[in-house]
C-alpha cells in the first residue's frame, strides 16, 4: 500500500494492466452486480435537477424501473446507487449493437447535460471507500473484465494510467502527477518490471 496525503493506494493499481475492452465484455459492468453504480450525495442531486435532460436517453425499461424506484435508491448497504431493472442492468443502460452503454455520458456527450458518469463508473476498476479519515483507492478484480487485463498487458497500460482522465476529473492533475511520481520510483526500485 501506498499513502499519498489522505489516501491509502493499493500497489495494484500500478502493477496491473487494463484497458477497457467493450467490444469483448458488451458493458458487462452495467448489467452485473449486487446493486447499481454508486453515487456520491453531490450526484444523487444532480440526477433529480438533470432527469428532464436525460429522460430522451434512456431507454423505457429504464424509465419505468426509475418510475417505480426512483431517480436513485438506497442499496442493501445502505448506500445511495443507480436503481436496477429488474434486479439486472442499471436503469440508466442502454444498449447499442449488443453493448451496454450509459445513457448519462451519451447525454453528456451531445451537450444536453453537464455530468459525464457517476464518479464510481468513470474511476472503475478502482474501487474508492473510506476508512476513518482517510480514502482508500483498491483494484477490483472481476471475471468480466479478463479480456480487459490481456488488452492493458499487451499495451502495458498500468490501470492508473487507464483511468488518467478520471483520476484527474475527481482528484486534480496534482494528485495523478503524484501517482506517476510513485510509478517511477517503483520501477526504479525493481518493484514493477519496466517496459
Amino acid at each position: 500500500m501506498i499513502q499519498i496525503n489522505d489516501k491509502i493506494i493499493s500497489s495494484e493499481i500500478f502493477r496491473v494492466k487494463f484497458i477497457c475492452y467493450p467490444e469483448k465484455c458488451f458493458g458487462a459492468c452495467c448489467i452485473y452486480g449486487d446493486s447499481g453504480a454508486p453515487l456520491e450525495e453531490e450526484e444523487t442531486t444532480i440526477l433529480e435537477k438533470e432527469f428532464g435532460k436525460l429522460v430522451q436517453f434512456i431507454s423505457p425499461e429504464g424509465l419505468i424501473s426509475i418510475n417505480k424506484q426512483g431517480k436513485w435508491v438506497i442499496d442493501d448497504d445502505g448506500e445511495s446507487a443507480t436503481p436496477l431493472i429488474d434486479g439486472h442492468e442499471c436503469a440508466y443502460a442502454v444498449f447499442e449493437n449488443g453493448t451496454a452503454r450509459c445513457a448519462i455520458e451519451i447525454a453528456y456527450n451531445k451537450g444536453s447535460v453537464n455530468f459525464l458518469k457517476p464518479r464510481s463508473c468513470h474511476l472503475y476498476p478502482i474501487r474508492v471507500s473510506k476508512t476513518g479519515e482517510s480514502i482508500a483507492l483498491n483494484f477490483h478484480k472481476w471475471h468480466i473484465c479478463d479480456a480487459a487485463r490481456e488488452r492493458g498487458e499487451k499495451e502495458n497500460m498500468p490501470v492508473f494510467r487507464f483511468l488518467k482522465d478520471a483520476i484527474t476529473r475527481v482528484w486534480g492533475d496534482k494528485f495523478y502527477n503524484e501517482l506517476e511520481e510513485v510509478y517511477a520510483q517503483m520501477i526504479a526500485e525493481g518493484s514493477l518490471p519496466d517496459r
